[in-house]
C-alpha cells in the first residue's frame, strides 16, 4: 500500500534489536504468550514516535487465532475488536501478507465499520506489517498511534526492518513454545501484564516520563541484572529503587 504523509518514526532507542537480545528475551519467557507480551513491550519502546507508539502482535497457526499480544490496553482492544468482526487492517496484513496502512480512521471508507466500533479508544492511524511466522503460521506486527498521518514512508521502512529480526525469534518461539489455542492459555500472560503495565506505570509517575521511556528502562534493567521481566516489575512494585535513584542515593551518603 502506498504510503502516507506524516511525521517520520525516530527510534527511541536507537538501531533494530539484536539476535541475541531477542533470544534472551525468549529464554527468559515461561512460555509463549509470556514471550510474545514481552516482545510487545520490547517493540513498543523501540519504536518511539514524537507520539507514543502502541504496540500489538496477532499470531494464527492453520487459520486459527492463537493469541493477541499487546503493549498496552488500548492496543489489545483495537486487536480485539478486529477479532470480533474477522476483520480489520492488521487481519488483512496477517491474512493477505502486504502492509496495510490507515492514515486516518476517522475517514476511512475502507476500515469505516472497525473505525465507528474503536473510536472511543483515542486512535487514528495505524500500521500493520505481516511478519514472517513459518510454515501453518502467519502473524503481524499492529502499530496504533494518536496522531493522524503519522506512518509515512520512511515509517514504514522502520518497521518492516524491524520486523525481519521480528520474524527470526518468532518462528524459534514457535518451535520451542507449545501454543495454546483457547483463552486460558492467556491467564499467564494477562497476569504478567498486569504487572508489568502497573510498574510501567510506577516508573512514569517516578521519572515523569513517556510510557516508551519507562518500558525501555525497565528492559534496560531486566538485561542487566539477567532477571525476568515480570520479577523486575515485580520488584519495583515492592519498592527496588530505579537506577538513577539508586545513584542519586549512593552520591548523598558519600
Amino acid at each position: 500500500m502506498a504510503a502516507e504523509s506524516g511525521q517520520p518514526l525516530t527510534s527511541g532507542q536507537g538501531p533494530s534489536p539484536t539476535m541475541e537480545q531477542l533470544q534472551d528475551l525468549l529464554l527468559e519467557s515461561p512460555g509463549f504468550d509470556e514471550f510474545l507480551l514481552e516482545l510487545t513491550v520490547f517493540s513498543a519502546s523501540k519504536l518511539a514516535a514524537p507520539d507514543p507508539m502502541l504496540c500489538a502482535i496477532s499470531v494464527e497457526r492453520d487459520g486459527q487465532p492463537v493469541t493477541v499480544a499487546s503493549s498496552s490496553g488500548a492496543a489489545k482492544q483495537m486487536d480485539e475488536k478486529q477479532y470480533g468482526f474477522d476483520d480489520g487492517p492488521c487481519l488483512t496484513a496477517l491474512r493477505e501478507g502486504h502492509n496495510v496502512v490507515v492514515a486516518d480512521l476517522r475517514t476511512s471508507e475502507r476500515w469505516s465499520r472497525y473505525a465507528e466500533a474503536v473510536a472511543d479508544d483515542g486512535i487514528t492511524s495505524v500500521l500493520a506489517v505481516p511478519v514472517d511466522a513459518g510454515a501453518n503460521a502467519a502473524a503481524a506486527l499492529n502499530c496504533y498511534a494518536r496522531s493522524p498521518e503519522t506512518f509515512n514512508a520512511a515509517t514504514i521502512a522502520a518497521v518492516e526492518s524491524y520486523a525481519v529480526p521480528l520474524s527470526r525469534i518468532l518462528r524459534l518461539a514457535l518451535r520451542v513454545h507449545r501454543l495454546e489455542v483457547h483463552p486460558e492459555g492467556l491467564h499467564g500472560a494477562l497476569q504478567s501484564r498486569a504487572v508489568i503495565d502497573a510498574a510501567l506505570s510506577l516508573i512514569m509517575a517516578q521519572t515523569r516520563g513517556s510510557r516508551e521511556d519507562a518500558a525501555a528502562l525497565l528492559h534496560e534493567m531486566a538485561w542487566s541484572s539477567k532477571q525476568h521481566l515480570k520479577r523486575i516489575a515485580t520488584d519495583i512494585l515492592n519498592g527496588v529503587k530505579l537506577p538513577e535513584q539508586a545513584k542519586r542515593d549512593d552520591a548523598t551518603q558519600q
